[in-house]
């Protein structure tokens, strides 16, 4: 996938979003990660808690939250 990203990212085949942050393989979401990603983008990844953002072309970590809770069924 070309994107205009600085940040290698790629997609497998659970269609989970991985990118490459400071050496390290990262886990960017699911649903959340924004299709196409574009400079100001932010997301927060449900299943850790971090929150991204796209700044001049590279994903960066910007926080990390406490995971929302996920939804209940009763």
């Amino acid at each position: 996938m070309a994107f205009n990203l600085i940040t290698k990212v790629w997609q497998t085949g659970a269609l989970d979003w991985w990118g490459m942050i400071d050496g390290e393989d990262v886990y960017l979401g699911n649903r959340e990660f924004p299709l196409p990603p574009e400079n100001g983008d932010e997301w927060l990844v449900r299943a850790t808690g971090d929150r991204f953002k796209v700044i001049e072309g590279e994903i960066k970590l910007i926080a990390k939250e406490e995971p929302p809770e996920p939804w209940k069924s009763y």
